[in-house]
């Protein structure tokens, strides 16, 4: 009976609450996040006010920072994995927890109705199968942000490991393509943002010792990414596809982890993506402060490389100097405003292109970096609005990590 009960009700139960919650519950809102409340107006001002990063706590050990700007949440954390892992978990307790209970008692159990299958099983098959090919480096990590956050060390590991299952778009820009010649790199993250995952919306910037320094558009808890840059000027931003139950191979958010943590250049992204063992399907834009860009197709199989202004039959035009990655009304969207704004595209204009039907009505995060100087601009879905249509967020990695330094050098004086 117990069985029946869980197999056939509680992953109804949990669904309706995980589809429904947002209307049920008041949002929740990290440390340093803006409420759902605030109009985008406020938003807007306060972003054009210019306001700088505002420190909220450091860690005893010096090993992590929370800080604020301009309502977006911000974590540092440096050190071995270990270090870094309890700074995580210390710093953002709460909103870990939350994600976690989302995105496995929420998202799962809604998966499991759709699927039939019950999804811890699942998750523990994913998680035996992938363990081979994961550095040992992310699990200390994960499992040490667990016992600070106060989760187990299983459900810590499951959230880091959930198979991503993302309808996005993806595009970068350089030379004749963009106004000044700038490189600019958009992400566009289109994934169930009725569960209000942005709620537990990070601007993560990693401090591995003896690797590169990297900042994710993330969230809290989750120590991978889909959208990050590194302090050598490197940027990604991943777009799902099919290939779901090949999971012998490294799970695709650590891997762009790793990649931006060794990685200088586009290029030997592309080594490292394609000798490392890989799972499922998954489409890539990679751009670099040099003006390399690429747009990949990955499976398990094979890798295949797109160039700026390279054409394939299953996409629109592609411009010269640019690469792009989308589907169906969407990258037709996408192709034509890229023609309509040729030469002319910097910030604001990519904001523009990058609106719906571009994004989704789920779009969670949008995202656009500038490689050459580390600057990112963030929007993350409103409660009942899109990415898209919220104030963007400037955030530079250098100026991150300079502020981060400074306070751990003020604390030791």
């Amino acid at each position: 009976m117990l069985a029946i009960i869980r197999d056939r009700w509680i992953p109804w139960i949990v669904a309706i609450c995980a589809v429904f919650g947002s209307a049920l519950v008041p949002c929740f809102c990290p440390a340093g996040g803006w409420s759902q409340g605030q109009t985008q107006q406020q938003a807007a001002r306060e972003n054009e006010s210019g306001q700088s990063y505002q420190i909220l706590r450091v860690t005893p050990d010096g090993h992590g920072l929370l800080a604020r700007r301009e309502g977006k949440t911000i974590l540092v954390v440096s050190g071995t994995p270990e270090e870094m892992g309890k700074a995580h978990g210390v710093l953002l307790a709460n909103q870990i927890r939350y994600l976690v209970d989302r995105v496995l008692y929420g998202v799962g159990a809604f998966d499991s109705v759709q699927s039939g299958v019950w999804f811890l099983e699942q998750m523990d098959e994913i998680h035996r199968r992938t363990q081979p090919f994961i550095p040992d480096r992310y699990f200390a990590e994960i499992d040490a942000l667990a016992q600070a956050a106060g989760v187990s060390q299983r459900d810590a590991r499951y959230a880091n490991l959930f198979p991503e299952r993302f309808h996005c778009s993806g595009v970068a820009v350089r030379g004749k393509a963009s106004k000044d010649g700038r490189i600019l790199h958009a992400r566009v993250l289109d994934y169930m943002r009725d569960i209000n995952l942005q709620g537990c919306a990070t601007v993560q910037v990693f401090i591995p010792e003896g690797r590169h320094a990297w900042m994710s558009a993330g969230y809290s808890g989750l120590v991978g990414t889909v959208t990050a840059m590194n302090e050598k000027g490197l940027a990604v931003g991943e777009m799902g596809g099919r290939g779901e139950g090949n999971w012998d191979g490294m799970p695709m958010t650590l891997l762009l982890r790793e990649i931006m943590e060794r990685a200088n250049t586009v290029q030997e992204a592309l080594e490292i993506l394609k000798t490392t063992r890989r799972t499922c399907e998954y489409y890539y834009v990679f751009s670099d402060k040099t003006g390399d860009l690429a747009a990949v197709r990955a499976v398990p199989e094979e890798v295949l490389i797109l160039r700026p202004g390279e054409q394939h039959p299953l996409l629109p035009h592609v411009p010269e100097d640019t690469v792009l990655i989308s589907a169906d009304e969407r990258a037709r969207v996408l192709s034509e405003r890229l023609q309509a704004f040729y030469g002319k595209i910097d910030v604001p204009v990519m904001i523009d292109i990058i609106k719906r039907p571009v994004a989704m009505s789920s779009n969670l995060h949008n995202a656009i970096m500038l490689p050459e100087i580390l600057d990112m601009w963030v929007a993350d879905a409103g409660r009942s609005t899109p990415a898209c249509d919220e104030p963007y967020v400037k955030v530079n990695l250098r100026e991150i990590m300079d502020l981060y330094r400074q306070a751990i050098a003020t604390r030791s004086n």
